[in-house]
């Protein structure tokens, strides 16, 4: 675990499952079509329930570089902040991370959120690399937790080591 003071609030390293923490909400990396699809999206579905992707459904579609919101069904979370970030080697890939970082933060913001939980967003499938990843989001959660959010806990959640390592190298850096 690491841990950066940002005034009276705090933005986490931490690893664990992030469906299955007590948070009030947690993002997710989802495609424009706003389909959970197979893998962790499926997973969210079995876990949360059908009422996830029945609103998905209703939102229609999602921009890259923006956020929806959804109720997190029957997991612990209250919602899922659904953000579509960027894909490997798009045009302007680290100004669409930043715009889905803050995008997802605002709607965030927009349903009273104290504790939030984000994954490395892009990393897996869509390739987005991971120190880019990590400066990038550390970056963009600091700046939005320095100028007065609601926000009081963030966490960045890595699963692994290969996630892990770039963001604790972040962390430590900017300390």
């Amino acid at each position: 675990m690491a841990e950066k003071k940002i005034g009276n609030k705090v933005l986490r390293l931490v690893r664990g499952d992030i469906t299955d923490m007590e948070i009030d909400a947690f993002v997710f990396d989802i495609t424009e079509d706003v389909k959970l699809g197979s893998g962790f999206g499926g997973a969210i579905q079995q876990r949360g329930g059908i009422v996830i992707q029945k609103q998905l459904d209703e939102i229609g579609s999602c921009p890259t570089g923006e956020a929806v919101v959804t109720e997190a069904g029957i997991l612990k979370a209250d919602w899922i902040i659904h953000a579509n970030g960027p894909k490997f080697r798009e045009e302007d890939e680290e100004v669409k991370l930043r715009k889905t970082v803050t995008s997802a933060l605002a709607r965030a913001e927009e349903k009273g959120v104290k504790i939030l939980a984000f994954p490395p967003i892009g990393t897996g499938l869509y390739q987005v690399p991971m120190d880019l990843c990590a400066r990038v989001m550390v970056e963009t959660i600091s700046k939005h937790l320095e100028n007065g959010a609601s926000l009081e806990d963030v966490l960045i959640v890595a699963p692994d080591p290969r996630e892990f390592t770039p963001f604790k190298a972040q962390f430590e850096e900017g300390a």
